[in-house]
């Protein structure tokens, strides 16, 4: 049972969907697993063959329970796969099986609704969560409740163990904001990029030069991580906050951050995360600017050792060349670990995201 953030003790396993004797291949979604997030997608991290499972359909077991046994090609017990006999078909399922979101179908069988008779909305008229609770006349159980009582708990863990200090500086966003507006107007309404993928970016190239707030605080240290994962907090419709990874964030243009990015919102909302996008993300990015905030001061999410907060986008004077003009600013902020880097450290970070930013060209 994976670690699936800080706030996560138990998780109960709601699918399997591979058997004893199939084969399996890194980034296979083997099971789903039901948190206070929600109906989560278990990834598998090797190749091989899946030779036992542990833990049956509808057991709740604490984190760190083996939940199966992958034995690799060659290894005792798993013949080659070459010549390994074809596993035996899993049972026929209904000729039409309604689409429907792994959460959804968790809440569906808990709230006895009958998939067949709900309209989706999802997208290609998958049927989302939301369809589910409302077909279900009450909505469904208190999760929202309960996903922010773990919140709470995690957070309080953190402003108790961790030695957070705290950054702020203002960014002159003109330059990358007039780039923006230029790309836009070829691109279709659905497909523009978003300003928050400039400032993730901005982030995740920033990372490279200030590594220290790039990673864990594992067993009383720092463990750096090898690539830079951005977890981005979403807010969930019901309540509740997850915040899912775009992986390799530093290496992929703004364009193909804006469009994970939009995948990410969307599978969230409806419940369809995989466990890699809640458990890697090597530092956490909140965008609290719709909301019109003007900064945000957040918490770190453990084991990770920093946070970067961003308002909203504003008009404010601002000393230009001299000379007072109106300028779209936004407020960067840094939730740093004290154990594992310093201001000097942490300022780094901020002023790099700053001059990344007047170079949107670059990003």
């Amino acid at each position: 049972m994976p670690l699936l953030g800080a706030d996560m003790e138990a998780g109960t396993l709601v699918e399997w969907l591979k058997h004893p004797g199939d084969e399996v291949h890194r980034g296979d979604i083997i099971a789903v697993v039901d948190t206070q997030k929600g109906a989560i997608e278990i990834e598998v991290f090797e190749n091989g063959v899946l030779d036992s499972i542990a833990v049956p359909v509808g057991q709740k077991v604490p984190v760190g329970t083996v939940l199966a046994v992958i034995r690799g090609v060659g290894e005792p017990g798993a013949p080659p796969v070459p010549v390994r006999p074809p596993a035996p078909a899993p049972p026929a399922e209904p000729a039409v099986r309604p689409r429907a979101s792994p959460a959804a179908r968790q809440a569906a069988s808990t709230l006895g609704v009958d998939l067949a008779r709900v309209a989706g909305t999802g997208p290609g008229g998958a049927i989302t969560l939301a369809d589910v609770e409302a077909a279900a006349k009450p909505a469904g159980a208190p999760k929202p409740a309960a996903m922010r009582s773990a919140i709470a708990a995690a957070m309080a863990r953190s402003k108790r163990e961790i030695p957070h200090y705290y950054l702020s500086t203002a960014i002159d966003l003109g330059a990358a904001m007039a780039w923006l507006r230029a790309a836009n107007e070829a691109r279709p309404l659905d497909d523009r990029l978003l300003p928050v993928a400039l400032l993730i970016k901005a982030v995740a190239l920033g990372l490279r030069e200030v590594p220290e707030l790039n990673g864990f605080w594992v067993n009383g240290g720092f463990q750096p991580a090898p690539a830079i994962h951005v977890g981005c907090a979403i807010s969930l419709r019901g309540g509740g906050l997850v915040a899912p990874a775009l992986h390799d964030a530093d290496k992929k243009a703004p364009a193909t951050l804006t469009r994970e990015l939009r995948d990410l919102v969307a599978r969230a909302r409806s419940g369809s995360l995989r466990s890699s996008e809640l458990a890697d993300a090597t530092i956490t990015v909140t965008n609290l600017g719709e909301q019109g905030v003007d900064a945000a001061y957040g918490i770190i999410y453990p084991p990770q050792v920093a946070l970067v907060g961003f308002g909203r986008i504003a008009d404010r004077p601002a000393v230009a060349d001299g000379r007072v003009a109106i300028r779209p600013i936004v407020t960067a902020t840094l939730a740093g670990d004290h154990r594992a880097s310093d201001g000097h450290r942490g300022g780094r970070l901020l002023a790099a995201v700053d001059r990344l930013l007047q170079e949107p060209t670059a990003l």
